[in-house]
């Protein structure tokens, strides 16, 4: 199904959220998605609207975010941040007209979009949870690894000797008692698992799966991610 409505939260073309509203007419969780593509504008939200259609045919109310990312004016350091934090923002607030309750949050990211949402873990607490999905969980060890060309030197604007102050604001494992879960495959060869490991949080991973399978609800990552949104909170 696609999208229901597409509502901006600010004054860029890149500033807006799709809202999907759930199969169920009752109230019901909201999903915050937000897409990856290592923060570079060449990638947008289109290529999670799939999984945001099955989350919202598994009953929820979904909302996929766009923002600013690297490679248009604001993009990058801090714009995409501040960006991340007003677009999830609006989506509570406006979630209940597509029948969401924006007490019962969670935010999802995959890739780049996956650190995003950990790193809102400790900038809105009361979130319900946050999960990554093949997440970018480690800055400075991408960095090191020069993933994606070093995209993560592009998009906080230098490596981590140069701008220390900025990996630590960035920083996806900043302290937080809002619950966060890693889903990562062990044969993604885009964002190796290795950035997952030793994460402060849940960490599972897929045997097999690749870097998109994690967002591909015909894999077999699909039903693990339902259950970490189904599962009551004192089970995850």
């Amino acid at each position: 199904m696609p999208f229901e409505s597409r509502q901006f939260y600010g004054e860029s073309p890149s500033n807006f959220v799709d809202f999907y509203s759930a199969a169920r007419k009752d109230v019901r969780p909201l999903a915050v998605m937000i897409h990856g593509g290592f923060w570079r504008v060449c990638y947008g939200l289109d290529h999670a609207a799939g999984f945001c259609t099955a989350l919202s045919a598994a009953g929820f109310t979904v909302a996929n975010l766009e923002y600013r990312r690297v490679g248009e004016p604001g993009g990058g350091w801090p714009g995409t941040l501040d960006d991340v934090k007003l677009g999830v923002a609006f989506a509570r607030r406006s979630s209940a007209g597509y029948g969401g309750d924006a007490a019962r949050t969670t935010v999802l990211g995959h890739s780049a979009g996956g650190h995003l949402a950990l790193w809102l873990a400790a900038e809105m607490t009361d979130l319900t949870l946050a999960i990554g999905l093949g997440a970018v969980a480690n800055l400075p060890k991408a960095f090191a690894l020069g993933l994606s060309s070093c995209a993560v030197g592009e998009f906080l604007g230098g490596s981590p000797d140069e701008v220390p102050e900025r990996y630590a604001a960035a920083d996806p494992a900043r302290p937080t008692n809002v619950p966060r879960v890693l889903i990562h495959g062990d044969a993604d060869d885009i964002v190796p698992v290795q950035l997952a490991r030793g994460f402060p949080g849940r960490v599972t991973e897929i045997p097999g799966a690749d870097h998109f399978a994690v967002i591909d609800p015909a894999s077999a990552a699909w039903p693990i991610v339902l259950d970490f949104l189904e599962r009551p909170a004192s089970a995850r």
